[in-house]
């Protein structure tokens, strides 16, 4: 593992205990690739790890830990801080339940106080389920809610990054039949803007070209096909180019990604959630990141669920959990040198 003190330290939360969380953190953790760029502090249970790590390679090396307050940059090999002691048979469940909800949650409280603290730099979690929480008796829906609440963040948004292609959702988990009458100039402005500061201080692009998704066919063919365009996402559009914005009218969604792919954009604005998806998955499925962006602090998780259908059979693959922490390590060392996004 690595050697460096001064390397980001990342809290890594172990997800749904009952999922695949814990099998990919420990494959990724065991990837010399991903412990040269990092100090790893995981979030999680010591006898669930050790089922998942058969041969206690990755487990041996880190230092486990009760304590809350301990200087996680004094060991750069890592830290296993335990935070629940479930019946390692939970592993043979193939469903969450109220302890493992429960103990779900907390890694992720946990994660989000250290973060706010500053004793990690970033925070990578693992996938959970809706159903999981519900049944722990919380009153959030996932990751990026209850993060946002702990945080007291109201601007934020959902960011899609994978090497080649980047997706913010101006809607996200709404019906189709709704997403016009909830766009808005206010919106869009404020999703335009956080995107431009997220991708200058998170990723150290110094002048991020921003392309912006039409809502409807061809970008809405000069009011032919719907005035959004006209009406809502372009006034949007004017205003940060009046700021010295480097961004695009709406483009027709059918050839944006595209040329976003050809290098020609550093993210893709959309209107709605399988807008970006849909071009996204199709590019980046086993290596896209789910970063949320205006929290004042670094979050990014892996771009799929639980997947208890394949959980504890060996079959997980863990790319898509090493790109997410691969970006909160870039992220981290991006914010340092760039500075917090809100201004904070």
């Amino acid at each position: 593992m690595n050697i460096h003190s001064d390397w980001p330290v990342l809290g890594i939360t172990m997800g749904d205990p009952s999922g695949i969380g814990p099998e990919i953190v420990i494959k990724s953790l065991a990837d010399p690739e991903i412990t040269n760029i990092c100090t790893p502090v995981v979030l999680g249970d010591l006898e669930i790890l050790k089922k998942a790590d058969i041969n206690l390679r990755v487990l041996s090396e880190l230092i486990a830990t009760d304590d809350l307050n301990c200087d996680f940059s004094n060991f750069p090999n890592g830290f296993l801080l335990r935070l629940s002691n479930l019946n390692p048979d939970v592993t043979k469940l193939g469903h969450p339940t109220p302890e493992t909800g429960s103990a779900m949650e907390t890694y992720i409280n946990t994660g989000v106080d250290l973060a706010l603290s500053g004793a990690v730099d970033a925070l990578v979690t693992a996938p959970i389920t809706k159903t999981g929480l519900k049944l722990a008796g919380s009153s959030f829906h996932g990751h990026t809610e209850l993060i946002a609440h702990k945080t007291g963040t109201d601007n934020f948004a959902m960011m899609m990054a994978g090497p080649r292609l980047k997706v913010v959702l101006t809607t996200i988990h709404i019906p189709l039949s709704q997403v016009a009458e909830r766009l808005s100039r206010r919106e869009i402005t404020r999703i335009i803007n956080l995107t431009r500061d997220t991708l200058i201080k998170r990723f150290g692009i110094t002048r991020p070209r921003l392309a912006v998704a039409g809502l409807n066919p061809h970008a809405g063919e000069q009011g032919m096909f719907g005035n959004q365009e006209t009406d809502i996402i372009l006034p949007a559009v004017i205003k940060a180019r009046e700021q010295g914005f480097d961004i695009t009218d709406p483009l027709p969604p059918d050839t944006v990604f595209f040329n976003a792919l050809e290098g020609r954009f550093d993210a893709v604005i959309c209107m709605y959630h399988d807008q970006g998806l849909i071009p996204f998955k199709l590019v980046h499925f086993r290596d896209g990141v789910n970063t949320t962006i205006g929290l004042p602090i670094i979050r990014t998780s892996v771009d799929h669920g639980t997947a208890y259908d394949i959980a504890w059979t060996g079959k997980a693959d863990p790319t898509s959990m090493k790109e997410a922490i691969k970006m909160a390590a870039a992220q981290a060392v991006n914010q340092k040198k760039y500075g917090n996004p809100n201004g904070n």
